[in-house]
């Protein structure tokens, strides 16, 4: 394969944990060359470390995010990101996008198509044969019968009937912090969260360290370690490997499952 000129023969002087655009060049561009080879099947699957993305701005200001690039390198239009440990696998409605678009991004149509995925992903990813699905809601105590918010009403339960009658195991939608607070999601193989935080919060909490994310829904395997760049610690040999190495171990796992599905 082509190496990019700009990450060909680098010296690669630049400081441990400062934000440059040197160190987004190359960042970016190892992405793209690593992603472009497991697509190519000369390697069975793509583990990533954890990105500055205003590094990577200060060379490509296109860039979101890991994801949405590795997605849109394997020619979908849509992937889907989840995060897990053993115990707990949270799948996103919305992913990097600020709060306020949050509503106008869930439609009953794109709920369905999740819903469907995330039932197929748990059966053939996580060797799950049937999936106990939970929804959260979007709102405040699920909207409370409409008093904040209707979406609950007009959006997700609709979705979630339908989705029942084709035969996935779903319920909700369950208002999060009680969700959560009870352990409710004990109950569950599978977790549909609106948006980012209100899944991933109480994720990385349960994981304390351990958590993988794994882009789902693409013709590659691609994990990585559930947290982020950590400046404030680079250098320091302090930085816990717990989630980088549950990482490479799914990626494995994963590889080797989907051979034999």
């Amino acid at each position: 394969m082509k190496i990019a000129k700009e990450i060909k023969n680098n010296t690669f002087d630049f400081k441990l944990g400062e934000t440059c655009q040197k160190a987004g060049t190359i960042a970016y561009h190892s992405i793209n060359e690593a992603t472009k080879l497991v697509i190519d099947k000369q390697y069975d699957a793509l583990v990533t470390l954890p990105i500055s993305k205003t590094a990577i701005h200060l060379y490509n200001k296109q860039f979101i995010g890991h994801t949405e690039f590795i997605t849109n390198l394997c020619k979908k239009k849509q992937s889907m990101m989840i995060l897990f440990t053993e115990t707990l696998r949270v799948a996103l409605v919305t992913i990097h996008i600020p709060l306020y678009k949050v509503s106008k991004q869930i439609t009953s149509k794109k709920l369905r198509t999740l819903i469907k995925n995330f039932n197929i992903i748990l059966k053939k990813d996580f060797a799950i044969p049937t999936p106990r699905i939970a929804m959260l809601g979007l709102n405040p105590h699920s909207g409370d019968n409409g008093m904040f918010g209707n979406h609950e009403q007009q959006i997700l339960i609709p979705a979630i009937e339908v989705m029942k009658k084709k035969g996935v195991n779903i319920e909700g939608p369950f208002a999060a912090d009680g969700f959560f607070a009870s352990q409710n999601y004990q109950h569950f193989d599978g977790v549909i969260a609106m948006y980012h935080d209100q899944g991933l919060i109480p994720l990385k909490m349960l994981a304390k360290g351990g958590g993988v994310n794994f882009t789902a829904n693409l013709p590659i395997v691609r994990t990585s370690p559930d947290h982020g760049t950590a400046f404030d610690i680079a250098g320091k040999n302090i930085a816990n490997w717990q989630s980088m190495s549950e990482a490479i171990h799914f990626a494995i796992e994963l590889s080797e499952r989907r051979k034999k599905y």
